[in-house]
């Protein structure tokens, strides 16, 4: 577990540390976010002062440094979208088919513990690709997304992809400069998932179903796991997704491109 993220958080242990910091006069930006307080209502084990001011700390300088990114983004009129799920969910294969259809140009900052295979297979695609390796980290924060924006060409590319680390949990409570979030749930991943991860699917403007291919083969509930997420977030939207079919991806590329044109 890294010191200071959201598994610690969520759990019952932190660290003081951060992963750096930042110019406390560097530009700010208002954006909905994960508060400490929702954080330790959500989580009544983290009930004592210390850990208390230290967590507000933390997400304190995070939401900063995320204020500072989307001026960046907004500055090159570049919509930020940030795609969150469990490992082996299909975000990375989703950015490979939306670089065959969409019209739009776009880069993507990558997030992964160890490797750089999922930048690796996006620059295949003629994309510009930033890889960040966390190392021990579970997810991506602001500062290290900071990093990856001024690797990317933000003045040729219309969407920046950040493609979170794989999980369910920690991503969730870390805003990184985005303006929309893209929450991904395949189909083998079993439908209970949204139930056991309310907060994570809190945060969606999006929800994909992916692998929708594979629905024959496993016991998952579509019209279920739809009624789950609106309980939780009554006005998401929600699309399935089913790689083979070129038409479920131009549908999220629509739902992007409306998303653009709402922006200005």
């Amino acid at each position: 577990m890294c010191a200071d993220c959201g598994c610690s958080i969520t759990g019952t242990t932190l660290g003081t540390g951060g992963h750096h910091h930042h110019d406390e006069n560097e530009h700010s930006h208002s954006h909905e976010h994960q508060s400490a307080h929702e954080t330790l209502h959500h989580n009544p084990q983290l009930n004592d002062a210390k850990t208390i001011s230290v967590i507000t700390k933390i997400l304190d300088k995070n939401n900063h440094e995320a204020g500072h990114n989307r001026a960046h983004f907004e500055k090159n009129g570049v919509l930020c979208i940030n795609l969150m799920s469990s490992p082996g969910s299909g975000k990375t294969t989703l950015l490979e088919h939306i670089a065959d259809l969409a019209e739009f140009k776009f880069g993507v900052i990558e997030g992964d513990l160890e490797t750089s295979r999922d930048a690796d297979r996006i620059k295949a695609k003629g994309i510009p690709a930033f890889q960040i390796q966390t190392g021990s980290a579970c997810h991506l924060d602001a500062f290290m997304v900071h990093k990856g924006l001024h690797a990317m060409p933000l003045e040729e590319i219309d969407v920046c992809f950040i493609e979170n680390v794989g999980n369910l949990v920690c991503p969730a409570s870390y805003d990184v400069g985005s303006h929309l979030n893209i929450v991904l749930v395949s189909i083998p991943e079993g439908s209970d998932k949204i139930e056991k991860y309310p907060v994570m699917f809190r945060q969606a403007d999006l929800i994909l179903i992916t692998k929708m291919d594979l629905i024959e083969h496993f016991d998952y509930d579509v019209a279920h796991e739809k009624k789950e997420a609106r309980k939780i977030k009554p006005n998401v939207d929600i699309l399935e997704v089913n790689i083979k079919d070129s038409k479920s991806i131009q549908r999220v590329i629509d739902w992007i491109e409306f998303k653009r044109k709402m922006r200005g």
